[in-house]
């Protein structure tokens, strides 16, 4: 069985479901928005024309619910809640479709290219284009959503919040990622802005941990922060960007969490190695493959590994160009079970009462 037949299986067999759920419940209980996940599938493997068929569809069953099996009188709410979804699921459609037309288009100008820096050009431009027609459009599907959850367009129930907020974390999720390429795009171009202070290592560690303590506790990683082989803790000076290194830290701590087994551990140590203090973040997941170190680093790198498969490439060559920005080293090493992200960064020893 070829993959496209199985494609369109699995979108009949989702379709099947869904229907069953939809037509077998009061009108009140809107499952329509699980169409969400079929439209996606389909903008993401089937034509431009197949995408808009299934997503008209599940706006015609999504309504056709209102109608039949006609048992109940359909009340303003009711009917408020499935337009919603219907509007959604267009929504979703016509973002599919957008992506993968700058992917389309991107992929055209590739094949086109005969020299390494036009195809970096090009790049650029298509993440500009991206950020900037994407940003505005998901902080505004942001914000409906979360009108709807705290009830400004009537009553919702139980099932509905919880698509919501899946849904709210979905679209966060992607504007993150738009504005992480957006940051690479700036670096690459204008270089790294950094607005340099001293700040404790320590204190900023700590606050990244309890920040990222729900994530642990779902994950049931045990996560914690060792300093040295003493149990007291001491400033750790340094002078930096707060705001940057706090994205370094949570990128790779929350790697770390991602990645280990329930049950497991990360680590996070610091220590001082003659003027510079070194951090080192351990956890116990899949580990690294030797012959993808050289490359891990590097921009839009995702690897074959199972481990970075899983990320967009662009994490760990941001954490990296910040921590070079700061005059320090970042760099990975393979453990017996697991892997350890390791960062250096110099002391700062001077006057703490001013800014640099």
């Amino acid at each position: 069985m070829t993959l496209s037949k199985c494609i369109y299986w699995l979108i009949g067999a989702l379709f099947l479901i869904i229907i069953i759920l939809e037509f077998s419940t009061p009108p009140p209980y809107v499952f329509g928005y699980l169409y969400i996940s079929v439209v996606i599938l389909a903008s993401t493997q089937l034509s431009q024309r197949e995408t808009v068929i299934i997503t008209g569809l599940g706006v015609f069953l999504t309504l056709l619910n209102l109608a039949v099996p006609g048992l109940e009188h359909i009340n303003s709410i009711t009917l408020a809640n499935r337009l919603l979804v219907a509007l959604a699921l267009i929504v979703t459609g016509w973002l599919g479709q957008q992506l993968q037309n700058y992917k389309f288009r991107l992929l055209q100008q590739e094949v086109q290219l005969k020299s390494q820096s036009e195809l970096a050009r090009i790049r650029e431009d298509f993440i500009l284009t991206l950020t900037h027609d994407l940003k505005t459009p998901l902080l505004g599907a942001i914000e409906t959503l979360k009108a709807m959850e705290i009830i400004q367009f009537g009553p919702i129930t139980n099932a509905q919040k919880n698509a919501i907020q899946i849904m709210i974390r979905s679209h966060q999720k992607t504007l993150k990622l738009v504005e992480t390429m957006l940051d690479v795009y700036e670096i690459d171009n204008q270089g790294l802005q950094l607005h340099l202070q001293p700040i404790d290592l320590i204190d900023l560690i700590a606050e990244v941990i309890a920040k990222l303590t729900q994530l642990a506790l779902s994950r049931q990683v045990h996560l914690r922060l060792i300093q040295g082989e003493s149990e007291f803790r001491s400033n750790c000076w340094i002078l930096g960007d707060s705001m940057q290194l706090e994205r370094v830290l949570t990128n790779l701590i929350a790697n770390g969490l991602n990645y280990s087994q329930r049950g497991g551990k990360v680590e996070v140590q610091i220590s001082l190695k003659q003027s510079f203090y070194q951090v080192n973040i351990k956890d116990e997941g899949l580990g690294i493959a030797s012959d993808e170190l050289p490359f891990l680093f590097e921009q839009f790198y995702q690897g074959h590994h199972h481990r970075q498969a899983k990320g967009t490439g662009l994490g760990l060559y941001l954490s990296r160009q910040i921590i070079t920005a700061h005059g320090g080293k970042l760099w990975a090493d393979p453990l017996v079970s697991g892997a350890s992200f390791n960062f250096t960064l110099p002391g700062y020893f001077g006057e703490r009462s001013t800014s640099a």
